[in-house]
């Protein structure tokens, strides 16, 4: 049982109210700031229900849908008084939504008695890693590590225990590949991934792990993929983040998934073509970054959309990143 004092000190603990957008690589960079103001408060953040996976302990995540954040939309907010009550319930409030919405912003200042601290979600210029943005947003809290961690669940350890089983994964280096991301833009063309597959297999006798999300399950292309691969789809978080931490090996693009293979201590091979890798590359002690450097790379979103060459990725041929695992592979060797 908790003693007397330590039963006080808790229930004096400030509430932190954070109001983060984002996907789940944005959430992951957020990762640090997070720990950050969790290390003596109770911080409950309103974003997407499902990072509630991979939140620090002492963070409750619940959806930004929540009625209370949508009314601060609505001139009526600052009337309403469940509104008011809500958000005064904490101590302080950290936002990085809808900062350009002036009304936004002004009915949430109002009915937290001007005690929100709101942020742009993306630097006006970005002069650094998205990581250190945020953390450097909570100005108050120096001496944090900028590097994203990620524990795992008991009960996901469990799930890949019995997928690992099911798939004879225990006994093979295994290289994980999650071949998308929230942009076609950014992916490395398909067939790339299928000759490092192929590789793989004949090289090291391995498996590769395939991770299929809602977006490749929408956009398809990954089906030639599959019919070599063990494929592990529509996972929680906690169990991607489980099967992603049995990997000898992780490949992808600039993703959330890499993003989220890094922050686990996985030996990952992160693909950048037209994002900006010194802003967005996962953060991680065993992190290589493979790049095709041209003039026009890195470059805006509207710009990646419309290329026409995509050279950067297409360009950055399989033979090079083959190179590179082979390089792991032989490290992995040697440790097994």
């Amino acid at each position: 049982m908790k003693s007397i004092e330590a039963q006080r000190a808790a229930s004096f603990r400030r509430r932190i109210c954070v109001i983060f957008p984002g996907a789940l690589g944005d959430f992951i960079c957020f990762l640090p700031a997070l720990h950050a103001l969790a290390r003596a408060a109770t911080v409950d953040i309103f974003a997407r229900s499902e990072f509630a996976d991979i939140a620090p302990q002492g963070v409750t995540v619940a959806s930004l849908e929540r009625p209370e954040v949508g009314k601060l939309f609505h001139f009526e907010a600052v009337d309403d008084a469940q509104v008011k009550r809500f958000f005064r319930g904490y101590d302080a409030v950290y936002s990085w939504f809808a900062s350009r919405n002036e009304e936004f912003v002004l009915r949430l200042q109002s009915v937290t008695g001007g005690r929100a601290r709101v942020f742009p979600f993306r630097p006006s210029v970005a002069e650094g890693h998205q990581a250190d943005y945020y953390l450097n947003s909570v100005s108050h809290l120096d001496g944090f590590s900028a590097q994203p961690v990620v524990a795992l669940r008991a009960e996901a350890i469990c799930w890949a225990d019995r997928f690992c089983a099911r798939h004879s994964l225990q006994s093979r280096p295994v290289l994980a590949i999650a071949p998308g991301s929230g942009a076609r833009a950014k992916n490395w063309p398909a067939e790339f991934f299928l000759t490092v597959a192929h590789w793989w297999r004949q090289a090291t006798g391995g498996t590769v792990l395939l991770l299929i999300g809602p977006v490749e399950q929408e956009n398809g292309g990954a089906e030639p993929l599959q019919s070599d691969c063990a494929v592990a789809s529509n996972l929680s978080l906690a169990q991607a983040a489980a099967l992603l931490a049995r990997s000898d090996i992780y490949l992808g693009n600039d993703s959330g998934v890499s993003h989220l293979a890094a922050a686990l201590g996985v030996r990952t091979v992160a693909l950048f073509g037209p994002s900006d890798a010194d802003q967005w590359a996962p953060r991680g002690e065993k992190v290589i970054l493979l790049r095709r450097g041209i003039e026009c790379s890195p470059c805006q979103e509207a710009t990646m959309k419309h290329c026409p060459h995509r050279a950067c990725l297409t360009e950055l041929h399989p033979e090079e990143v083959i190179a590179t695992l082979a390089r792991l592979a032989q490290v992995i060797t040697l440790t097994r």
